[in-house]
């Protein structure tokens, strides 16, 4: 899996029309968090650091699991790899989000998708 590694933010667009509440939207924008994304058997980990809150996904490929994301959403989340793009598939409240993680060269780009509204993140290589 081509985005096992360890990835710092390089460049975002922000979340400015998602329904997050201002202060989390806020804080999410100035966030500048290190992404480690690593691989035990079947068992993948993404772990996102930050000064202000790590946070842990822990799952298994085409299997559902029950995930608290780092807003505090409570979803039922399935993660794929689909031609080298790690597609993490995420329901709660009758809305759904996609996040798309794809390595290109020594870059990570995470697309996260509500709707009509999405933000990109570009996070490089860390040595």
């Amino acid at each position: 899996m081509s985005v096992q590694r360890s990835w710092v933010i390089g460049a975002a667009d922000c979340y400015n029309k998602n329904n997050v509440g201002l202060l989390i939207r806020k804080t999410a924008c100035t966030l500048k968090p290190d992404v480690i994304i690593s691989v035990d058997g079947d068992i993948i980990k993404i772990r996102s650091e930050s000064t202000f809150k790590n946070h842990d996904t822990i799952f298994k490929l085409n299997e559902e699991f029950d995930e608290v994301t780092a807003d505090g959403r409570k979803t039922k989340t399935t993660v794929t790899l689909d031609d080298g793009v790690l597609v993490q598939h995420q329901k709660w409240n009758g809305k759904e989000s996609k996040i798309n993680r794809e390595a290109k060269d020594d870059q990570m780009v995470t697309t996260c998708i509500i709707g009509d509204i999405k933000a990109v993140r570009i996070f490089t290589k860390k040595n």
